[in-house]
């Protein structure tokens, strides 16, 4: 990689979920042989001026095809939840970030979408999708602050439907 495409270490995560607190799981393409890796919506900033809504709005819109961008019926479901983690980015993707750089921020939101939302995958990026109960989502991610922030559901859940 050029020094002008290094990935940003500012990050989202969103919890895709329905009123019912059923959430939206991730089937990584890229998850290792003999590995799932499970996971919530996640991206980096496109840049540095991106706003953390346009991140996490872009995010789910390029790997979900669930349009939550500012004007459409779903932003008013797009919550960011005022949580963040900063954590060593994993080993085996050290090489998409700038010489130096070990750890990741990751701003994490909700989306609240109705039941039956309908998921389209950018099958460069994941191979498929599971709606799970929030409990048996947090236990099949494959990442521990992805799991944490959807134990948090209960809680966010009357802000994420403002």
């Amino acid at each position: 990689m050029s020094s002008g495409s290094w990935k940003i270490p500012q990050s989202v995560l969103v919890v895709v979920h329905t009123p019912s607190l059923q959430v939206l799981l991730l089937k990584r393409a890229d998850s290792p042989p003999g590995e799932e890796f499970w996971q919530s919506v996640t991206g980096s900033k496109d840049n540095l001026a991106e706003d953390w809504v346009e991140t996490a709005a872009r995010e789910v819109l390029e790997e979900t095809g669930i349009d939550a961008r500012p004007g459409c019926a779903l932003a008013q479901g797009l919550c960011d939840w005022g949580l963040e983690n900063t954590y060593p980015i994993y080993p085996r993707w050290l090489h998409r970030y700038a010489p130096g750089v070990s750890h990741n921020t990751e701003r994490v939101w909700g989306l609240s979408v109705p039941e039956g939302t309908h998921v389209r995958l950018s099958p460069r990026e994941h191979t498929q999708f599971v709606w799970l109960p929030y409990v048996e989502a947090a236990a099949c991610c494959s990442s521990a602050s992805n799991a944490e922030a959807i134990l948090h559901l209960p809680r966010m859940q009357p802000q994420s439907a403002r």
